[in-house]
Formats: C-alpha cells, sequence, structure tokens
C-alpha cells in the first residue's frame, strides 16, 4: 500500500493503522485484497478458516463510553452475555457515523489498531489459541497475527460473549 495521500481520510486512516500494527511488536504478515463477498472469500483471500477473520465491533455502553469487542467471523455477540459481562442493562452498537467519529475508521475497516480514541478490547473467548485475522483500517486489508499475541498487545478482557450464527 503506498503512502497516504494528504486529506484523503481513508487513505490517513489506512496507514494510522498499518503503522499502529508495525509499532506494536506483534508478528503479523499483511494480506490485501479485493473485495469480497462473503465470510469464505474473505477467509480464503486471507488463509485462514472462518472463525479466524476476527471482527471489530465497536459497542457504546453509555454516552460517550465505547469499547471494542473483538468477535470471529463465524460468531455473533451475544448480548444478554455481553450485557451480564459489562454489568450493563443497555448496551448499543453506534451509528456508522459516531463509530467513525470515535475510531476514525469507516465500518468494514474498523480496527483496534491506530484508532482515534484508546478503547478498552473485549475479545470473545473463542478467538484464543490460533492464528486469526484482523482489520487494518481498510477494505481488503488484515493482518494475520497470533490471537494470544493480539490479546495481550491490546491488553484485552477475554470472556465468552458470542453464540454460533444461526443458520
Amino acid at each position: 500500500m503506498s503512502e497516504a495521500a494528504p486529506g484523503d481520510p481513508a487513505a490517513e486512516a489506512a496507514a494510522r493503522a498499518r503503522a499502529a500494527v508495525a509499532t506494536s511488536g506483534l508478528a503479523y504478515e499483511i494480506t490485501e485484497h479485493g473485495r469480497v463477498r462473503s465470510l469464505a472469500e474473505a477467509a480464503a483471500a486471507r488463509g485462514v478458516e472462518p472463525g479466524g477473520i476476527v471482527k471489530t465491533l465497536v459497542v457504546r455502553r453509555a454516552e460517550d463510553d465505547y469499547l471494542f469487542v473483538l468477535v470471529p467471523g463465524d460468531r455473533e455477540i451475544s448480548w444478554p452475555k455481553l450485557r451480564a459481562h459489562l454489568g450493563v442493562n443497555r448496551i448499543s452498537m453506534p451509528d456508522a457515523d459516531t463509530a467513525r467519529e470515535v475510531t476514525g475508521y469507516e465500518r468494514g475497516t474498523i480496527t483496534p489498531f491506530g484508532s482515534l480514541r484508546r478503547l478498552p478490547v473485549l475479545a470473545d473467548a473463542t478467538i484464543t489459541g490460533r492464528t486469526v485475522s484482523v482489520g487494518a483500517g481498510a477494505h481488503g486489508v488484515a493482518a494475520t497475527v497470533g490471537a494470544d499475541a493480539l490479546v495481550a498487545v491490546l491488553d484485552a478482557d477475554v470472556a465468552d460473549v458470542t453464540d454460533p450464527v444461526a443458520g
């Protein structure tokens, strides 16, 4: 990927994410691929199983209180489990504009690396013990890393907060 063009927010976001991964101390491999239409296509392009694709979701606990939740591609947030773990009665996902304001990334490119605001990270327990692919700030760009090292670098809390995708 080339240097970010001045004034190009998407390119600047991608460069910021890539720089954050590079300085994290993680052993990583960057994968770049075109747009994909499914989880299976993304997994094949990145050389991991579908469950090895890790989605970074922004969740709002309260007004101006957000966190990242790392969710395997073949799973979805269990809202009751997440609420119980966080000890709150209500949580939600912010709209796309708010997520971009908080992280600096548009939906589909959100990563815990290089976020405009440092947010706490909660990783679903099922990501551990394997190699995973996490977004790197742009569509079709990902960092393949060891999940346990990822959890350590991000100082992530690890808990059972997902269920298998239905269907």
